[in-house]
């Protein structure tokens, strides 16, 4: 009867795994850069040379932290902050990363190490007695991979290429999210301006109707005047309601886009979006080849091409021959026998593949396939990107355009306005012309601030189509000022 106890092997390995954890290196770089970035907010920085970015510093806290108005840094620090889709994004670098260390340990023999102690004990037989002895020692084994041919360093290159894949696509979900805080902050700036004009309609409107009133009591207009009057009035407070109704919403979305929920309390710089409009200085080809250059979904995708010409290597060295070195070494110790036997081997084997049924074939054709289909998704990725920067700065030009139309006509519309109501108070003109005039000045009103705020989206979204925004909400497009754009608020 054999008896095995492997208590004490186990406790061996063990404590063999837990040296090894302890030894564990930190997950290679790639190229001299980081191996991934060190927050859920920071893009990745590539290499040769690159380290992690130094910010951003201690995570923000909420908004009714900040004892201040909140501009769109701030908001856009709140949102990488606390931003789920930047969160998934890093774990993924984070998760291969580490997959790219693994795939690393190729390089390195497998080593194993084992303890046995086995009881023995045989039968008497033909007048000989019976015989129980017990047998301890330790073994250790290795197995190394000495040459492939390509298959190792296939398989690494596809890890590695994975990894710069998942960093870059980290790097285009803040750009994502930047782009939706951006777009919230400038809607509820712009709505938050059309509750300021409307609260101004309002004030006039009153006004208008407080002159019809004292008009029909000194006998100069009829009823009629007094009721259009007031019902001008009641026109204007419903467009407040609307606009006060609006900003709220944009509020909430402004506050869920920063991470927190619609009803955060917090305060926005009053002059945030009062920053002047400008001509972008740029030319449309220079700002494509930026967006070939600075993209990082277009260098996830350069970088999945390369993923898979690398696992084209790995499946073309599966038909090559692979030369492999294994051995082991023991010391056994048996009782009632003095000193202990020491045995070893080593072994240097070749593989060399002959036939699996033209599987290898097979599996080499369709690696060249996924092959050229990333290659074409890449090709197709880049092209839509250059469309999209052509449209955005386009958008970008007409939106300039519209602010300069709009600024023309608020100035008309507001010396409209102050000429009719002279002409009401002097007795010399209609109310109907005045209350036109003042229908006319709040739709300039509403147009100046609604193509401001398109401008502003648009310029956004150039800088992001383009790969131009920064981690603190700013579009690096270097963009003219042009007072001629910045007339007046009345």
């Amino acid at each position: 009867m054999t008896v095995r106890s492997t208590r004490p092997g186990r406790l061996a390995a063990a404590l063999l795994a837990a040296g090894a954890l302890a030894c564990a290196p930190a997950s290679p770089g790639v190229s001299g850069g980081a191996a991934h970035p060190p927050t859920p907010a920071t893009p990745w920085q590539p290499g040769p040379g690159g380290e992690a970015l130094s910010f951003p510093p201690k995570p923000p806290g909420a908004p009714e932290e900040r004892n201040r108005p909140l501009t769109l840094p701030d908001f856009v620090d709140l949102a990488l902050a606390s931003n789920p889709a930047t969160r998934v994004t890093w774990a993924s670098a984070r998760a291969a990363a580490a997959t790219y260390g693994s795939s690393r340990s190729e390089w390195f023999p497998r080593i194993t190490a084992e303890v046995d102690r086995t009881e023995l004990k045989t039968g008497g037989t033909q007048g000989r007695a019976a015989v129980q002895q017990s047998l301890f020692g330790p073994t250790a084994s290795f197995t190394w991979m000495l040459l492939d041919f390509g298959g190792r360093s296939g398989r690494i290159g596809v890890a590695r290429e994975a990894l710069v894949a998942a960093n870059w696509t980290h790097n285009a979900a803040i750009q994502d999210a930047v782009l939706r805080v951006g777009q919230a902050f400038y809607s509820f700036a712009a709505n938050r301006a059309l509750v300021a004009a409307q609260l101004t309609s309002l004030a006039e409107a009153d006004s208008n109707l407080a002159a019809a009133e004292e008009r029909r009591r000194v006998g100069v207009a009829t009823i009629a005047d007094v009721l259009q009057a007031r019902t001008a009035v009641e026109q204007a407070r419903l467009a407040l309601e609307q606009a006060q109704g609006d900003l709220t919403a944009a509020r909430g979305s402004l506050a869920v886009s920063a991470g927190y929920a619609p009803t955060a309390p917090f305060e926005v710089d009053v002059q945030a979006d009062e920053a002047p409009i400008g001509v972008v200085a740029d030319s449309v080809d220079s700002l494509i080849n930026t967006a070939m250059r600075s993209r990082p979904d277009l260098a996830a995708a350069a970088a999945a091409v390369a993923q898979a010409e690398a696992s084209q290597r790995t499946v073309r060295a599966a038909r090559l021959p692979a030369i492999t070195a294994t051995g082991n070494l023991g010391r056994t110790y048996l009782s009632g026998v003095s000193g202990p036997r020491d045995t070893y081997t080593l072994q240097l084997g070749l593989s060399i593949p002959l036939f699996n049924g033209f599987g290898w074939d097979y599996d080499v054709r369709a690696a060249q396939a996924r092959t050229e289909a990333q290659a074409a998704r890449a090709e197709l990725l880049s092209q839509q990107a250059g469309l999209a920067v052509f449209t955005d700065y386009y958008a970008l030009r007409t939106a300039t355009e519209r602010v300069r139309t709009a600024e023309v006509l608020l100035t008309s519309a507001v010396q409209s306005a102050e000429a009719a109501g002279g002409r009401y108070r002097a007795g010399v003109g209609s109310l109907l012309e005045l209350l036109t005039a003042e229908n006319t000045l709040a739709s300039a009103r509403a147009q100046r601030i609604q193509a401001r705020f398109f401008w502003r989206t648009a310029l956004f979204q150039l800088a992001h189509d383009a790969g131009l925004l920064d981690t603190q909400g700013g579009a690096r497009i270097n963009v003219t000022a042009d007072s001629s754009r910045n007339g007046p608020s009345r």
